[in-house]
């Protein structure tokens, strides 16, 4: 049992600029956490292919068997950020312990009723639904503390030893599936996963890690919702991402989904051939994590995703078509290579463009969009299997990944990382004597710029829009003056006087630097002009903007 740690237990900083593969494990809390994760990993793999074996039992028709997979994603799809949301806002160490009791709970039903002879496949499905919502909830909450264990320049080794978690599970959660399924029955496995799971909540129990409250109370999981949201919408970096990583796993849940089928239709297949492809996909996986540090400093993050794609696609085609089982296994290795390298470096790529206060959020949504294309994945390809064959639908998965891959690779290429996340001090928050207890906040900033220049501060001032909205503004709008054409008016809205005031504990060097922009086009003698309007809660809904205003009060400061 690995001992309790504190949060705050790291070697001296001269260690920190150790980019090797396995440099985050000089953490001690990193490795406490990393090993609570294998084997949190090893249950889910064991679940699956126990759950995933247990339908070819019960049934031989494809789509339900497709449907496992469906099942196990969807709800990370559903809760995944509403869990993100409660990463962000709640203690992330009783959340995660939380998450493993759940799907302690979950194992242990799932094994007393196979124990029983009562399962049946809408039975099955329903409770890898509900395991699959001990994923959704503690997917995120894990994802977020990671960065804090880690300096920022260990952090893609960091998840890349996540990754080999990952694989790692999935050649030891197969091989033990596997070998209680054939000795003993499925219904050890699911009480086994329980056992580990249990075990793993007793190691996060022993994790000392100070929970240190917000300042300005709870954020309104409504609230941080709707921010979450908008941080990723209004990111072209992270919208990118999860493009890319919902057309990838799309394509490769093709195979996934249907790999006991698949599995079958080999010469002599059987549940032993089905554990050897998952393990040899998670060797693939572990063998390629040494070559990803110099994959990310040779190529860029588009080639890498591509070329990753191109594996995938290829191997899928040889395993869909091949009769032989020495053949599929190599190119299993293949497609798990292809997998840890696309993950790994979207996942890096997701991690470096969110800032700490919503990276929870953020990485929930990245989950969704695989869990969302791995469920929708899973029931199209299990029902183009069913309508034609295993092999066509394959084939077709194969070729759909990678010609959308290189469509979204050319039209929407990266841009790399052009804002500095780091958070920063510099912007001080307004006193109020009386802060408001309810209303709208208006900020209005008036800035005085050369008519000359007027389109290009227009066009800048579209990079102060999605900022402010990324930091949880309602909405925000830039007023030019008929009569006066170099005088604008920047206008955001907060949802509350709270809400104004978190907003500066979002800010990042990098709107530091948007904001000496945007002060280099002001012309005039004193800083831009800042007046705060509180608006009146009193006012009933559906009156006009202008009765809105009279039932303003101003609070008025100099930027």
């Amino acid at each position: 049992m690995p001992e309790p740690e504190n949060e705050s237990s790291r070697l001296p900083a001269a260690d920190d600029n150790d980019l090797s593969p396995l440099a985050p494990f000089r953490h001690p809390v990193f490795r406490m956490l990393w090993s609570t994760w294998l084997i949190a990993n090893i249950c889910l793999w064991m679940s699956d292919v126990a759950a995933a074996w247990m339908m070819t039992s019960l049934t031989s028709t494809p789509l339900w068997v497709a449907l496992v997979q469906t099942a196990a994603s969807l709800p990370v799809f559903l809760l995944g950020l509403p869990s993100g949301a409660l990463a962000d806002i709640l203690d992330r160490r009783r959340f995660l312990l939380m998450t493993q009791i759940w799907v302690a709970v979950v194992a242990s039903v799932l094994s007393l009723t196979v124990f029983l002879g009562v399962l049946s496949p809408p039975l099955l499905l329903a409770l890898v639904f509900a395991n699959g919502v001990g994923l959704a909830l503690r997917w995120p909450v894990f994802s977020a503390i990671v960065p804090e264990l880690v300096p920022r320049p260990q952090l893609p080794a960091a998840l890349a030893l996540n990754g080999v978690s990952m694989n790692a599970s999935r050649i030891v959660g197969p091989l033990v599936a596997g070998a209680l399924i054939a000795s003993v029955g499925s219904a050890w496995v699911f009480l086994l996963n329980a056992v580990l799971s249990l075990s793993a909540a007793v190691v996060i129990l022993r994790w000392k890690r100070p929970h240190k409250p917000d300042p300005l109370g709870r954020e309104r999981l409504g609230s941080a919702i709707r921010i979450g949201i908008q941080y990723v919408s209004q990111s072209s970096h992270l919208k990118g991402v999860l493009l890319r990583i919902s057309i990838f796993f799309f394509a490769s849940t093709g195979l996934l989904a249907l790999l006991p089928l698949v599995a079958r239709g080999l010469r002599g297949g059987d549940a032993a051939t089905f554990t050897l492809l998952l393990a040899a996909m998670g060797a693939g996986a572990i063998g390629s994590t040494a070559f990803l540090p110099q994959l990310r400093r040779n190529f860029s993050r588009d080639t890498v995703v591509l070329g990753g794609a191109a594996i995938q696609s290829v191997s899928m085609l040889v395993i869909a078509f091949t009769p032989y089982t020495w053949v599929a296994v190599p190119a299993m290795l293949l497609v798990g290579a292809a997998w840890i390298t696309t993950a790994n470096t979207l996942s890096v790529s997701a991690q470096m463009g969110l800032p700490d206060w919503v990276r929870a959020r953020g990485m929930s949504m990245y989950q969704m969009a695989i869990m969302g294309a791995s469920a929708s994945g899973a029931a199209v390809w299990g029902q183009v299997a069913t309508l034609t064959s295993v092999q066509t639908s394959v084939m077709l998965a194969a070729g759909v990944g990678l010609l959308a891959m290189a469509t979204v690779n050319r039209l929407m290429p990266a841009q790399g990382m052009v804002e500095d996340l780091t958070p920063s001090s510099v912007f001080k928050a307004p006193r109020a004597d009386a802060p408001p207890p309810s209303g709208h906040v208006m900020v209005m900033i008036e800035y005085l710029v050369d008519p000359a220049r007027a389109s290009e501060f227009r066009a800048l001032m579209q990079e102060s829009r999605r900022s402010r909205l990324r930091h949880g503004a309602l909405s925000w709008e830039l007023l030019q003056d008929i009569g006066e054409p170099g005088r604008f008016i920047e206008m955001i809205e907060d949802a509350s006087w709270t809400d104004h005031l978190r907003r500066f504990d979002r800010v990042t060097a990098g709107d530091v630097a948007l904001r000496d922009r945007k002060l280099a086009f002001h012309i005039g003698e004193s800083p831009p002009r800042v007046t705060r309007n509180v608006m009146d809660s009193t006012v009933k809904p559906g009156e006009s903007d202008r009765s809105r205003g009279r039932h303003a009060r101003s609070d008025k400061h100099q930027a």
